[in-house]
């Protein structure tokens, strides 16, 4: 099954995105990627915007279910964040 959003990060990607500063933007793309995979459908259809900005990366997330999950669970998340996508790029997580 394909994804909506399937992209590759080839070096060409990376170098231009580092070129142009959209390296977080590149980021937060896989993340929220990773989202879709973790979660279940329904859940991330709650997950509204993925941002990362200045290694803060926000979530904003539609039900206040979910979003007081994530909250008590933050620092789960903010570890996993890290294990898979590297301590160096992210170094806080909010929750919105």
């Amino acid at each position: 099954m394909k994804k909506k959003r399937e992209f590759q990060s080839s070096e060409l990607v990376k170098s231009f995105a580092k070129i142009y500063g959209f390296e977080d933007k590149l980021l937060a793309f896989e993340i929220k990627d990773f989202l879709q995979e973790y979660l279940n459908d329904a859940l991330f259809q709650e997950i509204g915007d993925v941002n990362l900005d200045k290694k803060i990366l926000s979530i904003k997330i539609k039900s206040p279910l979910l979003k007081n999950d994530f909250r008590m669970r933050k620092t789960f998340f903010l570890n996993k964040f890290k294990e898979k996508f590297g301590e160096e790029n992210i170094s806080d997580l909010q929750i919105l």
